[in-house]
């Protein structure tokens, strides 16, 4: 019986969410914004720096092989079509 009445009073929590303004309902979301950036843990100068070459050299290594791949079809097309 107590699932029956918490399911009801979830929809009755909904049905008076929907009967909120549109203002009310946009302040409600930039408060839980606010909120949620709140909890968002900024990495550390030393963890930054290490994500930064660790993206800067994932970067150089696709670059090196998005170059060979190039070079290799270049040569193919110009020695299959002279």
């Amino acid at each position: 019986m107590n699932d029956v009445a918490g399911a009801r009073g979830s929809a009755g929590a909904k049905s008076a969410s929907a009967k909120q303004g549109i203002f009310a309902r946009l302040i409600t979301f930039f408060k839980e914004v606010i909120i949620e950036f709140k909890k968002v843990q900024r990495p550390t100068p030393s963890e930054l720096w290490q994500m930064f070459l660790t993206v800067l050299s994932f970067l150089v290594v696709v670059m090196v092989f998005v170059g060979l791949l190039d070079l290799a079809f270049s040569q193919t097309v110009f020695w299959v079509f002279g």
